[in-house]
């Protein structure tokens, strides 16, 4: 058992880093592509109405929100991708890693637009780039995507009870699955020994005798009657 969490968890790290780099470099990517090939206001219409490019540079938060607060999403910021660090051995789930790796990866691409982007170091302008004017008043980008992504998985996993380590907790509060498996696992081999077939005619603790010996009994028993009343 502890040889199979500990290859959960390093493949649930894996998972972790490959998908947060995979959202990290894609969000990133996407940004270097505005940047150079579109103008600051400038709407490219896409799938008409349902979906444009529009470049806009946000001191904000996701979704282009509470401009002017950029230094406290800045340090937020680097606070959650410490706390995804140190949870980041905690996990044995890959359904938790693709929810930190989102996240990971969402944080670290908007991070890195507010310490290198223009103004300043620490003070820089998210690149948003995606309007989806039918679905949000707001400009987005695939970080942000990522982001919420994330919050939705973590939702679902935390109403199904799933935990860090992939256990999901009985409705009677009485422990794991996983963990009510085991016992169940170890009683197995004793309920075969119980079902093994006995040899006719032997008794255990009691048993009554078979067929052969009570029929035995019998007519000993009827021998012994004719010859006490004779």
């Amino acid at each position: 058992m502890p040889e199979r969490r500990t290859k959960a968890g390093v493949t649930a790290l894996t998972l972790l880093v490959l998908i947060a780099l995979a959202a990290y470099g894609l969000d990133q990517f996407t940004k270097y592509l505005v940047v150079e090939n579109l103008t600051p206001g400038e709407i490219v219409p896409v799938l008409g109405p349902v979906l444009e490019w529009q470049f806009v540079r946000n001191p904000g938060a996701a979704f282009s929100m509470a401009s002017g607060m950029t230094w406290i999403f800045t340090i937020l910021a680097a606070a959650v991708i410490t706390v995804i660090i140190w949870f980041a051995g905690k996990i044995k789930s890959t359904a938790w890693a693709v929810v930190f790796g989102l996240l990971l990866g969402g944080v670290l691409g908007n991070l890195t637009d507010r310490l290198f982007r223009e103004p300043s170091f620490g003070l820089g302008h998210v690149v948003d780039f995606i309007s989806t004017p039918w679905l949000l008043p707001a400009i987005y980008n695939v970080a942000d995507i990522c982001i919420v992504s994330s919050m939705v998985l973590f939702l679902i996993l935390s109403i199904r009870g799933i935990g860090l380590d992939g256990t999901r907790e009985t409705k009677d509060g009485g422990g794991s699955t996983s963990d009510a498996a085991e016992p169940a696992a170890e009683a197995a081999p004793s309920a075969d020994a119980d079902s093994i077939e006995r040899p006719t005619g032997s008794t255990v603790d009691g048993d009554e005798p078979a067929g052969d010996e009570r029929a035995d009994d019998e007519r000993g028993g009827r021998a012994y009657g004719a010859v006490s009343h004779g």
